[in-house]
């Protein structure tokens, strides 16, 4: 189902307002709602979020089998301190035959687009599938990319499910001083083999 929301009239009314509320106010508007995370730098803001209003949606992780170690460390640390439930998409095709077939390609080569796919891309519409979301909750923010910056608090993808990013102002200062409250962790080390640079798309936000 789209929901039929005046995207426009409903960010300027949100703007400002603390993540919380956006994420009380949205939840709302139906039951059928997922959260994404990539257990990357900041991750820990949005499911500390959600533990205090909505501890039981479904947390969707696709996990590309590329994460460093530390990345690993970082999920089953918040799993067990936020008990949240955490929903694992990973590719069909194993890491090993992957690499024989394609190598790791680089961003700038032809094979990164079905990398791209095989590792995040085909596993999170297996994930949109199972699961049918008519919201979305995302941690994307404003300045991040290109493309993000052209978004709001309140987006649609391209199946016309409701995106909500309620950090989606927030700058990394204002997330480390969330950190630093809360007294959680930052993944420093994150890197995302789809994405590969800071200010390059990973791809589900382009679905």
């Amino acid at each position: 189902m789209k929901l039929n929301i005046d995207l426009d009239y409903y960010n300027k009314q949100l703007r400002g307002i603390p993540p919380e509320e956006i994420i009380s106010w949205a939840l709302q508007l139906s039951d059928k709602r997922i959260v994404t995370t990539s257990f990357g730098k900041y991750s820990a803001v949005l499911l500390s979020t959600f533990q205090r209003v909505d501890p039981n949606i479904n947390v969707i992780w696709c996990d590309t089998g590329y994460n460093l170690p530390e990345t690993y460390e970082h999920a089953e640390h918040l799993v067990n301190r936020l008990d949240f439930n955490l929903k694992t998409y990973v590719p069909r095709e194993t890491k090993a035959f992957t690499e024989h077939r394609l190598g790791f390609p680089t961003a700038d080569q032809p094979e990164h687009e079905e990398f791209s796919d095989i590792v995040k891309l085909e596993p999170f519409r297996r994930a949109l599938a199972e699961h049918q979301p008519d919201i979305w909750f995302t941690n994307i923010r404003i300045r991040q990319t290109e493309l993000r910056s052209s978004k709001d608090i309140l987006s649609r993808s391209e199946d016309g499910i409701l995106k909500v990013s309620p950090f989606y102002y927030w700058t990394d200062e204002d997330l480390d001083d969330y950190l630093e409250a809360y007294d959680l962790p930052k993944n420093s080390t994150y890197f995302d083999p789809v994405k590969a640079l800071e200010t390059r798309e990973c791809g589900i936000h382009l679905q």
